[in-house]
């Protein structure tokens, strides 16, 4: 039963995906840097016999496994590469060698897996229908994202994958589980960066001035609205500064004053109306108070949508292979990703796999100092992912 030999392959070869990951976590590399990590996955597959590799958007590969009759149907599954700028503080063995760099978001955990489900549809190649394309991508964690890159370089064509999949690590699920939601999952992301302009001056006197503190405390707080009272109530946004710089002194009011903050939602009309509402609040304010402001914003990833039909899919085979009752139901997350751009350009499924193992003290959230993961989860991501798309296929 091929079910029953993935499991097995998946055991056999976990020792394999162990040593791939804590290498790819000894040495990180940061987004569209990841020179090392494509030169290491490339060595991999070819090792594995895969031949048909392809480099793309810079650092990032493309791989493709075919099956008997490969033209019948082309599947995708996705994973990224490049890690975070924070000093790991583990004390294993594969700690990050590399001052100031780690994989605490799990994307090692993702590349590793990726290269063991490829292993394992090779083997099985004369066994299955179809073709699956694996999408190594740079850049998740900046702006404009890889995935967009990839996409823009033809990742999705020759052959088009009628769906793609994606899976991503969450330290708030037990290893050996997965959490899976259809429909609106994340939410878009936009940077936020203002300059709000007075005059400075003794702050004994803020008569003689105009004090941009006292305007940018305005708009802080007058921006909130646009959540709280123009958006709608069942439409979720977040709209957080979290860098406010205002270089003047006990006495002295400043010229200037900067403000670095992001906007999410989950509807991309209400993203685009929120914001001009934004901008013309906060410059209405600063003009209102003698002042003028400056407000920028760089337009980030869309929110992610997990196609309805395709999830529906996804939920069943992984509850054939793990049991219903390793299956958790996530809610809305405000947090973005960029496989978001696979899910605007066709049937995406963005699911998270459980890292978690209080037992062993692995607790600790993403993007932090501590992050790690119990590697038994890695077994349960090749597994499953070498199950969902060979069930994909059939479909």
């Amino acid at each position: 039963m091929i079910k029953e030999k993935i499991k097995s392959l998946a055991k056999q070869y976990h020792t394999d995906v162990v040593s791939f990951r804590r290498h790819l976590h000894k040495n990180p590399e940061l987004s569209f840097k990841e020179f090392n990590t494509q030169k290491f996955v490339e060595e991999k597959l070819k090792s594995f016999g895969i031949t048909n590799i392809k480099k793309m958007a810079n650092t990032g590969i493309v791989a493709m496994v075919e099956g008997k009759n490969a033209s019948k149907k082309a599947i995708a599954l996705r994973a990224d590469m490049d890690a975070l700028p924070i000093q790991e503080t583990n004390k294993t063995d594969y700690v990050s060698s590399v001052p100031g760099v780690m994989h605490a978001c799990g994307h090692d955990v993702h590349t590793s897996s990726l290269l063991g489900v490829a292993k394992i549809l090779n083997e099985l190649k004369n066994e299955f229908e179809g073709t699956v394309k694996f999408i190594f991508q740079p850049g998740e964690e900046k702006l404009p994202g890889g995935a967009s890159m990839m996409i823009k370089e033809g990742v999705l064509k020759n052959p088009e994958p009628v769906s793609v999949i994606g899976q991503h690590v969450m330290p708030q699920i037990q290893a050996g589980k997965i959490g899976i939601r259809k429909g609106l999952y994340m939410a878009s992301t936009d940077e936020i960066y203002v300059t709000v302009n007075g005059k400075g001056g003794h702050g004994a006197m803020p008569h003689l001035g105009v004090d941009p503190v006292m305007i940018t405390a305005q708009i802080l707080v007058a921006l909130q609205q646009i959540v709280s009272r123009v958006a709608k109530p069942s439409l979720p946004s977040v709209l957080s500064f979290g860098k406010v710089i205002a270089n003047g002194a006990t006495n002295v009011i400043p010229d200037q004053v900067t403000l670095e903050g992001t906007f999410r939602t989950l509807n991309e009309e209400w993203r685009d109306e929120a914001h001009l509402k934004m901008k013309k609040m906060a410059e209405g304010i600063a003009e209102s108070m003698g002042g003028s402001c400056e407000f920028n914003i760089v337009r980030g990833y869309p929110f992610l949508v997990n196609d309805d039909k395709l999830t529906d899919r996804v939920r069943s085979y992984s509850e054939e292979f793990l049991g219903k009752e390793n299956i958790e139901e996530l809610e809305i997350w405000m947090a973005a990703e960029d496989f978001a751009f696979y899910s605007q350009e066709l049937p995406a499924c963005f699911y998270r796999l459980g890292v978690r193992n209080e037992s062993k003290g692995i607790t600790s959230s993403v993007h932090t100092s501590t992050f790690d993961i119990d590697e038994t989860a890695l077994e349960t991501g090749v597994g499953l992912m070498t199950w969902m798309a060979l069930k994909e296929l059939e479909n």
